[in-house]
């Protein structure tokens, strides 16, 4: 699969790297330009690209967004149109300045991605462990144990392709609902966030939902 990340952060760098790992391609952006991104290029090897954040996000099948979420409104909403997005931006007034649907729980983060990019399909993931836990923390598969990773968003089919590729990772998905209804589960300041949960712990935090 091609896979556009946009934001090389430590997040971000830290997909991509899991993500050559399980034998896709990435196309890694940031907010300046590809030449700025030659070193992580090179480490990632044939299977990764520097790009724009314009060309990673016409060139993946599926786009992870892992910019500081107070940006989402400079993303390239017409190339990422028709896409799986996955969301693992957090919204952190202290960085983003404070946005009062947010700050009154009247929305939730990646509800207002989901509405700045009508055309795509948003699922939140890898927003709720630590960079460092995520790129160290994975078992294989028939592992005793497994941590998991909370999943939230509206459309089966995205969230289902959003599983594989956790899985892909060596951690085990977690429905945690809807954007509205799950997102709130595991975004900051919620019971699971940055808590690193087996997959059984989490779900029985945030619950067990269907689908």
């Amino acid at each position: 699969m091609h896979i556009g990340i946009i934001g090389a952060g430590h997040v971000g760098s830290t997909l991509a790297r899991s993500f050559v790992t399980a034998g896709h391609d990435v196309a890694v952006a940031n907010s300046r330009a590809p030449e700025t991104l030659h070193d992580l290029e090179t480490t990632l090897g044939r299977h990764a690209h520097a790009m724009t954040a314009q060309e990673a996000a016409a060139y993946g099948d599926m786009v992870v967004l892992a910019v500081p979420f107070g940006h989402y409104r400079e993303l390239p909403a017409a190339e990422l149109a028709g896409k799986t997005i996955i969301d693992a931006e957090n919204y952190l007034p202290e960085r983003d300045g404070h946005i009062a649907a947010l700050d009154d729980d009247w929305t939730t983060s990646s509800e207002l991605v989901q509405e700045f990019l009508p055309g795509a399909r948003v699922v939140k993931a890898f927003n709720a462990m630590r960079w460092d836990h995520l790129r160290d923390y994975g078992h294989e598969a028939g592992s005793l144990e497994r941590y998991g990773i909370p999943i939230s968003g509206d459309d089966a089919a995205a969230k289902r392709e959003v599983c594989d590729i956790i899985e892909q990772m060596g951690y085990e998905p977690v429905n945690a609902g809807s954007l509205a209804q799950g997102g709130r589960k595991h975004q900051p300041g919620s019971d699971v966030y940055a808590a690193d949960l087996t997959a059984d712990d989490l779900r029985a935090r945030i619950g067990v939902v269907p689908g």
